[in-house]
């Protein structure tokens, strides 16, 4: 989004993580763990009326459904769905008092269309976050809000990378992709992109897999 022109305002509990992108992109900051329903509320107050969202805030917690606990739960549903509820929340509430228009992103997962082992929560959060993301598109829209997801596959990030580097992991994944790879951070960052441009200004409630296949297969 900062190269196609934005002034990010991006929202993390890490204050490093936000210094670094702060000192590569320029932007504003707010430091904040989303996982505290009052915290997040101020922090979109202090983010201030945006003309975007974003929300990629997201945690696991490896749990079987024999093994799930409360503080998994909570944990995951907590960051996943409620602050993503709230974000989503708050960010219309500005829009529609600054006179409507906007649109939101939200990151699901093919987890929330796949059965996936120690993924009950997780999984259960963003296919909850997909209805949701329908119900605000439903009631945004009248207001000139677009409300989309995007459902990625495994994304390769720098903690990802680490996590799917051995073959005799990644491989029985991997060949669920025709296209033979698993997704780049960029694949996901330019799809984003490009549902909050005005190109797709008649693209609202949707949930685009960005994910070279897997779920067609």
């Amino acid at each position: 989004m900062a190269e196609r022109g934005a002034d990010v305002i991006a929202l993390s509990r890490t204050a490093s993580d936000l210094d670094s992108l702060r000192a590569e992109i320029g932007g504003r900051s707010v430091v904040v763990d989303l996982a505290d329903p009052a915290a997040t509320r101020r922090a979109m107050a202090q983010a201030g009326t945006a003309d975007f969202l974003i929300n990629s805030a997201g945690i696991n917690v490896l749990e079987s459904s024999f093994d799930m606990t409360e503080e998994g739960y909570e944990a995951v549903m907590g960051i996943n769905l409620r602050a993503a509820l709230i974000t989503c929340q708050e960010f219309g509430r500005a829009r529609v008092a600054a006179g409507g228009g906007g649109a939101i992103v939200n990151i699901t997962s093919i987890a929330g269309h796949r059965g996936f082992t120690e993924h009950l929560c997780y999984a259960a959060s963003k296919a909850g976050l997909e209805g949701a993301t329908r119900v605000f598109a439903k009631e945004f829209g009248p207001h000139g809000i677009r409300v989309n997801a995007v459902a990625p596959t495994i994304t390769l990030t720098e903690l990802a990378v680490a996590a799917w580097s051995d073959p005799v992991k990644s491989q029985p994944m991997m060949v669920r992709h025709p296209v033979g790879r698993f997704a780049e951070v960029d694949d996901v960052a330019r799809t984003i992109a490009v549902l909050l441009s005005s190109d797709t200004a008649m693209v609202n409630g949707a949930v685009l897999s960005v994910d070279g296949g897997f779920l067609a297969v």
